[in-house]
C-alpha cells in the first residue's frame, strides 16, 4: 500500500521549496499550495495524507486551515510550523486535536521522521469490494487503514445504501483480529422484544419458549468484530444495558447470573443524524460518547462521482458473469447518464440498476434505455433515450417491468414499504408516489396503499 501525497502549505516560496526537496529526496509525494484558501482547493483536487502548514499566512492562516480541515476532512494528520514566539498557540492546536508541531528551523530529520510517523497510506483494494478512486474515498479508506490497527470502537456514519457495512469489513479484514469472527446484528430490523437476547444471548427458561441456552451476537463475536448496524433505532432501555457492557467488556445472557468477559471490537452504524438523536432525548449522550471514539463518515454517491463508473463496471462485470454475458459493455450515452444521475439510493440503488440493464441489454452494449434512470425520481423510467429507441411502446414496456419490479419486491417483503424501498435503492416518498401512480392508473383497483 503506496503513501498518500503530504501537502505543503507554506506562503514562502524558498522554504516551500526547500521542504518540497527535502520529502521528494526522501521518497514522499508532495502537493503545494501557497496559503490556505489555496490548500483547501488542493484537498478537493486530490487524496492526500497529511498536510504540513505554516502558521503564519494570509488571507487565510495555518490556525484556520486547521479549522477547516478538521470540519471538512475529520481524521486528516496535520503538523503546524511556527516560530518559538508563538508556541502557546500551536500547543492549543495539539489539544483541538493537531497531529504534531515543528519549531522554525527544524532540521531536515525531524521533518522526515514525523512524516513518517504520520503519513496516511493509500488504501488497497482487496477482494474486489473497494472503489475508491474519489479523494475523499481514498483519504476515508486510508484513515480506517489507520483506525483498524487498533481496537478503538468506530462510528460509521453516512446515508442509507452509501457502503457503510463494507467499511466496516474492510476495518475488520485490515485488523488484527482479522482471523476471528465478523458478526453484524442489525438493530432495527429485529423486535425490540427479542434485540436483548438477541445481542447478550439467554440462558433455557429465561422466558417462554426459550428451551435451551443460546450465546448472543457479543459472545459469537468474540475474538473478533461486531457490527451494530443502525445503532440509534435501538430502544433507550436497552442503551442502557449496551452502555454497561461497553464499559466492563462484560454481560450476563437474559436470566442468567455468570458473568461472561468480552474480547471483541465493537463498530457501529447510522444513517441518522445521531447529535439531534441525542438532542431530541432518543439517544443516551454516554452511548453516544462510547460510540463515537473514532467516527468516519461515508459520503454520498453523488459527491464521489469518480466512483459511479468504477462501481459499476464492476457491478456489471458480476452481473454479466452470473448471466452468461461476459462481453456486456456500457455505451458511452450509458456512462454519461450514470456520471449525472443524482443517486438518491447510493450504491444500493446502482447495484439495482446495473443488475436490471443486464437482463434488459439486447446486444453486447448496454445502452442508456437500458439504465431505466429518470432524474426526477430515484428509480427508474427512461432518461432521454435514443431517438430511436424512444417510441411509445418501448416506454411502455419499460413503465411495465418497473412496476412489475416494485410490486413483486413489495410482495417479498410483505408489504412492509421501507424495506421495499431499501431493497429497491429508493427512499419511502418515490415508493409512495409510484404506487399512487399505479393506484390512478389502474382506476382504483386492488392496490398497495400508498
Amino acid at each position: 500500500m503506496n503513501f498518500l501525497p503530504v501537502l505543503v502549505v507554506e506562503d514562502d516560496a524558498d522554504l516551500r521549496e526547500a521542504i518540497v526537496d527535502t520529502l521528494s529526496l526522501a521518497g514522499y509525494q508532495t502537493l503545494e499550495a501557497h496559503d490556505g484558501t489555496s490548500a483547501l482547493a488542493r484537498l478537493q483536487e486530490a487524496p492526500v495524507g497529511l498536510i504540513i502548514s505554516d502558521a503564519q499566512m494570509a488571507p487565510m492562516d495555518g490556525y484556520t486551515l486547521f479549522a477547516e480541515v478538521k470540519q471538512r476532512h475529520p481524521g486528516l494528520p496535520f503538523i503546524l510550523m511556527t516560530a518559538y514566539g508563538v508556541i502557546e498557540r500551536a500547543i492549543d492546536l495539539l489539544r483541538a486535536g493537531a497531529t504534531h508541531y515543528l519549531l522554525k528551523p527544524f532540521e531536515p530529520q525531524d521533518l522526515i521522521s514525523e512524516v513518517e510517523k504520520h503519513l496516511l497510506r493509500m488504501p488497497e483494494e482487496d477482494r474486489g469490494e473497494v472503489v475508491a478512486e474519489s479523494a475523499a474515498m481514498r483519504q476515508l479508506f486510508s484513515l480506517a487503514s489507520r483506525v483498524a490497527q487498533s481496537d478503538a470502537t468506530v462510528l460509521l456514519s453516512g446515508p442509507s445504501g452509501s457502503g457503510k457495512e463494507v467499511l466496516a469489513r474492510y476495518i475488520h479484514r485490515h485488523s488484527k483480529r482479522r482471523e476471528g469472527p465478523f458478526v453484524a446484528v442489525n438493530c432495527a430490523a429485529i423486535p425490540d422484544t427479542l434485540l436483548e437476547s438477541t445481542l447478550f444471548g439467554h440462558e433455557k427458561g429465561a422466558f417462554t419458549g426459550a428451551s435451551h441456552a443460546m450465546p448472543g451476537k457479543f459472545e459469537q463475536a468474540q475474538g473478533g468484530t461486531l457490527l451494530l448496524d443502525e445503532v440509534t433505532e435501538m430502544p433507550l432501555a436497552l442503551q442502557a444495558k449496551l452502555l454497561r457492557v461497553l464499559q466492563e467488556r462484560e454481560l450476563e445472557r437474559v436470566g442468567g447470573s455468570r458473568t461472561i468477559r468480552l474480547d471483541i471490537r465493537i463498530v457501529a452504524t447510522t444513517n441518522r443524524d445521531i447529535q439531534s438523536f441525542v438532542d431530541d432525548g432518543r439517544f443516551r449522550e454516554d452511548l453516544y460518547f462510547r460510540l463515537n471514539v473514532f467516527p468516519l463518515k461515508i459520503p454520498a454517491l453523488a459527491d464521489r462521482r469518480d466512483d459511479i463508473l468504477p462501481l459499476a463496471r464492476r457491478m456489471l462485470k458480476r452481473y454479466a458473469q452470473a448471466a452468461e454475458r461476459t462481453n456486456l459493455t456500457l455505451s458511452v450515452e450509458a456512462e454519461r447518464q450514470l456520471t449525472a444521475y443524482e443517486w438518491e439510493g447510493n450504491i444500493r440503488e446502482l447495484e439495482n440498476v446495473m443488475q436490471r440493464a443486464v437482463i434488459l441489454a439486447a446486444g453486447p452494449a448496454i445502452l442508456a434505455a437500458d439504465l431505466m434512470l429518470d432524474p426526477h425520481s430515484g428509480l427508474a423510467e427512461q432518461v432521454a433515450p435514443r431517438a430511436e429507441l424512444a417510441n411509445d411502446e418501448a416506454d411502455a414496456d419499460m413503465r411495465s417491468l418497473e412496476k412489475r419490479h416494485i410490486l413483486e419486491t413489495l410482495a417479498a417483503v410483505g408489504g412492509v414499504k421501507k424495506l421495499a424501498a431499501e431493497k429497491l435503492g429508493i427512499s419511502e416518498r418515490t415508493l409512495r408516489y409510484k404506487l399512487q401512480r399505479y393506484r390512478e392508473e389502474d382506476g382504483g383497483a386492488a392496490m398497495p396503499p400508498p
